[in-house]
Order: C-alpha cells, then structure tokens, then sequence
C-alpha cells in the first residue's frame, strides 16, 4: 500500500521537482555523521604529544620519575632550547627493557638503550645516576611538582640542575652554567622582593 502511495505521488509531481528531492537525498548521504556525544570537553578530544603520553604512562606503571636537565631548566622558565628530554627514572639500569616496552607501545623506536626516539621525533633519554647530585628519594623528595600538559610531572631544581650539570663537566654542560646561575640568581632576587 505504501508503495502504491508513493509511486502515485511520484508520478504526480513535475519531472524536476523529483530530481532535485533526489539530488538532495545524495548531498545528504555525503554529510559527515555525528561523533556521539556532543556534550564532551575539547580538551578531552585533543590527543596528547607522545612525551607527555609516555609521562603519563610512567605514571600508570607506578615509575617514579623527574625531569632533569635542560628540559627541566626550561619548563622553570630558563630561555634556553634543548634536542632531547632527559628523565630520571627511579628503576635500576637493568630493567630499561620496561621502558623500552612502553615507547615501542607508543610507536617509538630504540637508539640506545637509554635513548629513544617517540613517534613524532622528540628524543628521550632515561637516566638511572645522576652525576654530582643525592639518591633518587632526596631529590625526588626536594623536586618541584608542576603542571604540563595537564600533567602533575616532577623537575629537578634549578640548583640541583646546576650542580649536576657541574660535577659532570661536560663542555656543553659547563657552557649551560651562566644561564643558569643567571636565572636562579634573577629567582632569588624575586623572592626577597615579596
């Protein structure tokens, strides 16, 4: 019966009328289906950077960590660039294979055994000692915990960056040093003046 009705209804419009509902019924088909909820938060759809990816999935696996280094200096305001993030991991040498497991998860690939690079080119390098620095408990313990990329994540102090980066006596180490004596010096100065 429906099918009577609409063939008698088709018959009776004009021939570009039908065309045109036709035409409309294709561009329709081509317009892009809903996601599902509406109702989400932006920042819940954007997708992390594979470092901060990682971070989080240290975390998950209950690896303690610290950012160290430069990239540590930067994210406390250093004006400085860096190649790669270094992160002190509370585990011993021997189970790099752990964390070897979880960049390859990420898409990452090996250098070294310490050195990585994640699926978008940024490179991380692990670090089990710390030259010239305490145990990863007492720096842990003194390090400051900041917000990155939505991301509770440790850093190493900037004094602590500076006497690591003296004991272990590198030249671009040691050329890294006035910066950050400069930095921390302009820290000091701020905090007296409140």
């Amino acid at each position: 019966m429906k099918g009577e009705n609409a063939k008698r209804l088709a018959k009776n419009l004009p021939e570009d009328s039908h065309d045109a509902g036709h035409e409309r019924a294709r561009k329709d088909h081509a317009r892009a289906k809903s996601r599902g909820h509406t109702g989400r938060k932006v920042e819940d759809a954007r997708e992390l950077p594979p470092l901060a990816r990682l971070v989080q999935l240290l975390g998950e696996e209950g690896i303690r960590f610290q950012m160290v280094g430069m990239s540590a200096a930067i994210m406390q305001g250093v004006p400085a660039t860096t190649i790669d993030t270094d992160l002190w991991v509370d585990l011993p040498e021997r189970r790099y294979v752990q964390l070897m497991k979880l960049v390859k998860a990420l898409g990452g690939e090996v250098l070294a055994p310490t050195m990585y690079a994640l699926k978008d080119g940024a490179l991380v390098n692990f670090i089990f000692k710390m030259t010239g620095l305490k145990s990863f408990d007492r720096e842990y313990a003194n390090s400051k915990e900041v917000s990155w990329n939505g991301i509770k994540v440790h850093v190493l102090g900037l004094e602590r960056i500076y006497a690591s980066k003296k004991a272990s006596a590198r030249d671009k180490d040691i050329a890294h040093l006035p910066l950050l004596q400069r930095v921390i010096d302009a820290s000091k100065r701020m905090e007296r003046k409140k």
